[in-house]
């Protein structure tokens, strides 16, 4: 844009409507005839400003022109079609873009070199210090997972930092940003804050030495009384209604609200934080507290979700909060739950009671924690056969609301994986372990610090076999979805064949990310070694992401010899049509399981408060009106459909593979 100095008769101008300047030879314009937009501004240092040419119209229907009036300005840049109005105290070392719209700020201001929150270290999981996380701009899941959790790796972490102090030196800036289509009202303080494209900022009392990652496809909203000190907050975000943040990183399409306080945490994509507390956690994607009473502390988690009045404690002994603990992707929270720090719940596990036993169920998945007088029973399994674990799978994919194409985060939704199947496979060999070497009579068996009774030991078994059964037919029918009929063995084994070498060996869940960590292994090796850059990082989880199921065939494809005695390198059709037999029973078995739990939301004491003042026809009718009819419920038509499909796919499998 081309500015030019002010006339003298343009300064009298201005002059006579109310404006002052320290030296007018510093103003600048690029449309003198826009001039008439100005009033009752003090300029100081050197202006720059646009043409005023636009309207706004605001809720309500009430239209104000663009231009600068009631404003004090120093060393500042306002684009094209703005308005800046009401500044009570000033605007000071910022560039302003086109289009916004700022009103009633307090004060607004860059002082000194200042690289807007990147390079501030988080100090998660351990407030005393050690897993410090260095946030910058495009901070993924990932990445600060290897970060925070990697520590065994120390040349690869200092390596990452080194890239992350380099990022944060390159932002640095004595001046400001407020990008285009920025709406700020009502805002008391804003200091050395970087403002993306579409940001709305309204009523905020404090935002000191952060960035927010806006744009106009994913716009991030500032409501109320927010507080941020030392924070990024990344696209498509909401943070509202007084909510306090004390260095902190709020990933894409975050909505923290409600009075919620959180300090040194790390919240990535799709997670929500509501009137509760959160300090020093590491909340993965779709990390999930709504309650007041709930305080989340020194843990690791994601896709969870924590009950009313769940709480970890991380002083266990006397040297201060410094113990960590961990629940796997999907586990969840009771009301009324604790843990005692340290502690590791397995992926997809549901934690009811207090618990003060340093409990660690990696490799018992789907299971469920409940605290009996002062003893921790686990129930291992259980939670394959729950419909809130089938429910939560499937809402969390509806539940992404990312815009953003620029997706920083890696998020795999599977409820079985090879990560969480090979923990089944150790899971029976464990159980089977405890049942010879106390006997199969025994009422109780021990765990790791939790009680296993006889019957849920047998169950468990039979749940994590059942599950594993699942997901190898899957895998089996998906790779001959195109089998000819008529196919010869050999045909079927050359499709069977894995196109990549890459997936055996351990899976790992990196955050979101289910990967070989071969491939986690070979990506921290380079980091070491200075062959990677913050960009090329992310390119190989993003390529690591979408590869899955190529990866995660390789991992199958050794498995059906250990778990069905039928390799693959060997297998014929009758095999493959023992598989998918057993395949079908599993599905339909569990489906059926899955029908009788979503019963029981129907059953005569669910009706308990229905019906007021009526008759138990008046309360049957009334649960119908506001619960609907069980055979007509959304999920129990899904269950029942599931089943037919199954059923029909096992047996068409099936006719191909004998025809």
């Amino acid at each position: 844009m081309e500015y030019q100095k002010l006339t003298p008769r343009q300064i009298d101008f201005l002059t006579e409507r109310g404006c002052k300047a320290e030296d007018w030879s510093t103003v600048w314009t690029s449309d003198p005839e826009s001039l008439k937009y100005i009033r009752n501004v003090r300029f100081s240092g050197e202006v720059k400003f646009g043409r005023f040419n636009a309207v706004f119209t605001l809720p309500g229907g009430l239209k104000k022109h663009s231009g600068l009036r009631e404003a004090t300005l120093h060393n500042v840049t306002v684009g094209d079609n703005s308005l800046v109005e009401n500044i009570t105290d000033y605007i000071a070392n910022y560039n302003i873009g086109n289009d916004c719209y700022i009103e009633n700020a307090d004060l607004i201001y860059t002082d000194g070199p200042c690289r807007f929150g990147n390079g501030v270290e988080v100090c998660v999981m351990n407030e005393t210090g050690g897993r410090e996380v260095k946030i910058y701009d495009r901070l993924s899941a990932q990445t600060a997972y290897i970060i925070a959790m990697y520590r065994h790796h120390p040349e690869t972490v200092a390596k990452l930092n080194e890239m992350i102090e380099a990022y944060a030196a390159s932002q640095e800036s004595e001046r400001g940003t407020i990008g285009n289509k920025v709406t700020i009202r009502n805002a008391k303080f804003i200091s050395g804050v970087k403002i993306g494209d579409g940001a709305t900022i309204t009523g905020a009392s404090r935002l000191h030495n952060g960035s927010i990652n806006s744009n106009l496809i994913a716009p991030v909203v500032i409501g109320h009384g927010v507080i941020a000190d030392d924070f990024i907050i990344e696209s498509g975000s909401k943070v509202e209604d007084n909510t306090t943040l004390t260095r902190c990183f709020v990933g894409q399409c975050c909505i923290l609200g409600h009075a919620y306080s959180a300090s040194d945490s790390l919240f990535f994509s799709n997670c929500q934080g509501e009137n509760g507390e959160a300090c020093a956690i590491f909340a993965g994607p779709f990390t999930v507290t709504h309650h007041k009473s709930t305080l989340l502390i020194a843990g690791m988690f994601s896709f969870m979700n924590a009950g009313s009045g769940s709480n970890q404690s991380n002083h266990m002994y006397k040297l201060g909060p410094i113990h960590q603990g961990t629940l796997e992707r999907g586990a969840k929270t009771a009301s009324d739950s604790y843990i005692l720090w340290p502690s590791r719940i397995g992926a997809f596990s549901l934690v009811m009671g207090r618990h003060v036993t340093h409990s660690d169920t990696t490799y018992l998945p789907f299971s469920y924690l409940i605290e009996q007088q002062n003893t921790t029973y686990l129930v291992p399994g259980v939670n394959l056969r729950s419909v809130g674990t089938i429910r939560d799978a499937q809402k969390w994919p509806k539940r992404d609301n990312r815009k953003d194409p620029d997706r920083l985060d890696c998020i795999n939704y599977n409820l079985l994986s090879p990560f969480t199947i090979q923990k089944m496979m150790k899971g029976i060999k464990l159980l089977k372990n405890l049942q010879y070497s106390s006997g199969e009579l025994s009422d109780i068996y021990s765990y790791h610090s939790t009680k296993i009774r006889n019957s849920s030991l047998r169950n468990g078994i039979r749940y994590y076999e059942t599950a594993i059964t699942k997901f190898l037919g899957n895998s089996i029918i998906k790779r001959l979805e195109n089998l000819p009929a008529g196919a010869s063995d050999e045909e079927m084994r050359k499709m069977l064949r894995p196109s990549v070498n890459i997936g055996t060996g351990l899976w790992v869940d990196i955050c979101g990310l289910i990967a070989p960590k071969t491939e986690i292994d070979a990506l921290l090796e380079t980091i070491a070694a200075g062959k990677e850059t913050l960009g090329s990082i992310a390119d190989k989880f993003q390529a690591m992401h979408r590869n899955y199921y190529e990866y995660e065939w390789t991992w199958a494809y050794d498995k059906y010899g250990e778990f069905f005695g039928y390799p693959l390198e060997t297998i014929t059709k009758a095999q493959v049509t023992d598989i998918v037999k057993r395949w079908k029973d599993a599905v339909v078995g569990l489906d059926r399981e899955l029908y009788e739990d979503a019963k029981k939301e129907f059953n005569l004491a669910s009706m308990t408060g229905f019906g007021a003042d009526g008759t138990k026809e008046d309360k049957e009718m009334d649960f119908s009106e506001v619960r609907g009819v069980f055979e007509s419920n959304s999920f129990v038509t899904a269950v029942l459909e599931h089943i037919r499909v199954k059923e029909a796919l096992g047996n068409e499998i099936i006719g191909r593979l004998n025809s």
